[in-house]
């Protein structure tokens, strides 16, 4: 652990910040499984546009949570050590897809990614002016997160729109 570096850390507890950026480790390992999964599983319209920004989030995640990692050890803490702790620990949970519908996925990944802009909101609050490190990881990390969702949400709306409108030209 980093001594001096660790001192500038103002008015929060280390402990703290470590129990937190457990919770967002777990998170993201949760959420690049369900990123690479739904890859697996979707079907429907438009659905490999739909594998190649999966494919590219669950990547992203996982770099997250090596961010996360690194930075909960610099602070001299643990990151959690078995998956079954994620569970636990996780604030945005894990939604297995049960409809493997293009759209139906799309709805479930832009869900999620607007727990991770909540939670890494949060730290940024947390860690602003108090801990500029960790603050500069999780804001990285949140903007990942606010692009993530734009381009999920952008593929939603390109499928729905094209879909509407097909079915106005069959009516």
């Amino acid at each position: 652990m980093a001594k001096f570096g660790n001192s500038i850390i103002k008015g929060l507890e280390v402990s703290e910040i470590i129990a937190v950026l457990n919770r967002a480790y777990a998170d993201e390992w949760l959420a690049h499984y369900q990123y690479f999964i739904e890859a697996k599983v979707v079907k429907g319209i438009m659905k490999d546009a739909a594998i190649v920004e999966l494919n590219q989030h669950a990547a992203d995640e996982l770099r997250h949570a090596t961010m996360v990692a690194d930075r909960i050890i610099q602070l001299g803490g643990t990151p959690l050590l078995n998956p079954k702790e994620w569970f636990t620990y996780t604030s945005c949970g894990y939604e297995e897809p049960k409809d493997f519908d293009v759209v139906s996925i799309l709805q479930d990944s832009i869900k999620g990614e607007q727990c991770a802009i909540s939670v890494y909101s949060q730290l940024v609050d947390m860690t602003r002016d108090k801990d500029i490190v960790t603050y500069d990881i999780v804001s990285q990390i949140l903007a990942d997160e606010v692009e993530h969702e734009e381009d999920l949400q952008s593929l939603y709306d390109d499928i729905t729109e094209f879909v509407a409108e097909l079915k106005k030209s069959l009516a």
